[in-house]
């Protein structure tokens, strides 16, 4: 048995293949992710869950890890979210929806001539690394690049990291600081209207945004901004696809499309888990974690618990999904929230409209991560224009 075998109903169990613990249950979810005495450093962990046979992380890996937003805590972790947070506000991104929406015309518009494309590759990673990159000030003629080296990188945020992942992941962010650290001093000698100019001039404060965490800000920043959204369009075309029913009711009921990308975002969650440490000996679902010991808080089992949610495992884009905790809880829930479910509302809408939409032969396919439900490819056909 596998942490994705544990059911909901079994609440939090010692992980089937280390020492920490697996929490399923909704409740228990909600208590790792909300509650106070819990740490997203791995630093506080006496072992940590799921890198190597010793429980141990290599020093590299975890210098890495403790400068990324991600694994932060607070004072830290709300200092250098306050500065980014501005720029995802539900206000800022609905400033943006115009915007996205003309990209997703111009990279749907190709696809729709040809008749038939690959969801993942040519639209849903299209899509939000430009937008990402936009607001960053990236030059978007770099993002094929961009996917490499963030690929590369993303491997850490998973638990399952081997030494061969480590080492490419370190060469990665060699790479990418050698093109950041140059693109930053431009903009330092001549800011423009981008989050990195906004960056660099609170790295230049000096008690606000260290060198470091200007760098790996930005870098998780552009893991995040397209690695979260693009798992989430593809996934949500998927389910659609293979649930007829409820892909004839979107079409016909448009306005069902804000609520259709919650139960999406419920139904198969991008990110299935996430790390937490605890701070003190604490009680979850009747079970005692002791201090040091890590939790793999399960955010797909949660989304399938049916003591929240009617019929868990089917897809009702009716049904009221705003529990779910598929983008996190507490002070860890996603930066990029507001802008993750505007890109997927227009991008699906836009899907969603190719007539005669369908899966092309074979099995779509699922990239080999732990941390991310993430499809490699998703061949589809539709009615080509003309």
């Amino acid at each position: 048995m596998t942490i994705f075998d544990v059911r909901p109903e079994a609440g939090v169990q010692r992980a089937p293949e280390d020492d920490g613990w697996v929490a399923a249950s909704h409740a228990a979810v909600q208590t790792v992710l909300r509650e106070p005495g819990w740490s997203s450093d791995h630093r506080n962990a006496a072992r940590l869950v799921g890198l190597r046979a010793d429980g141990s992380i290599p020093d590299i890996a975890g210098d890495m890890l403790s400068r990324i937003l991600l694994f932060m805590d607070a004072p830290d972790h709300t200092r250098v979210r306050g500065l980014i947070s501005k720029a995802f506000t539900p206000r800022s991104v609905e400033r943006l929806r115009p915007r996205i929406t003309v990209l997703t015309e111009e990279l749907l518009a190709p696809l729709r001539d040809a008749g038939h494309f690959d969801v993942i590759n040519d639209f849903a990673f299209q899509l939000p690394v430009t937008v990402i990159c936009e607001l960053l000030g990236v030059p978007a003629g770099d993002r094929e690049m961009l996917r490499h080296l963030t690929r590369e990188l993303a491997v850490l945020l998973g638990e399952d990291v081997t030494p061969s992942q480590i080492g490419g992941a370190a060469g990665a962010m060699l790479t990418l600081t050698a093109y950041l650290v140059p693109l930053f001093e431009e903009r330092r000698r001549a800011p423009r209207a981008d989050l990195i100019s906004a960056l660099v001039e609170a790295e230049e404060a000096g008690d606000r945004l260290g060198a470091d965490e200007l760098l790996t800000t930005v870098v998780i920043l552009l893991i995040a901004g397209h690695e979260t959204t693009m798992n989430l369009i593809g996934n949500g075309m998927l389910a659609l696809l293979r649930n007829p029913d409820q892909l004839e009711l979107l079409r016909g009921r448009p306005e069902l499309m804000p609520s259709a990308v919650e139960e999406l975002l419920r139904y198969d969650s991008p990110v299935r888990l996430t790390i937490r440490t605890a701070l003190q000996d604490t009680i979850v679902a009747g079970e005692m974690v002791r201090a040091g010991e890590q939790v793999l808080a399960m955010l797909h089992a949660a989304n399938h618990d049916p003591a929240v949610f009617e019929s868990p495992d089917a897809l009702d884009i009716t049904r009221d999904a705003h529990r779910h905790v598929a983008l996190g809880g507490g002070a860890h829930y996603c930066l990029g929230a507001a802008l993750a479910r505007s890109e997927a509302q227009i991008a699906l809408a836009a899907l969603v409209a190719l007539r005669d939409l369908e899966l092309a032969s074979g099995e779509p396919l699922w990239r080999p991560l732990r941390m991310f439900h993430a499809l490699e490819s998703l061949p589809v056909a539709c009615r080509a224009a003309g």
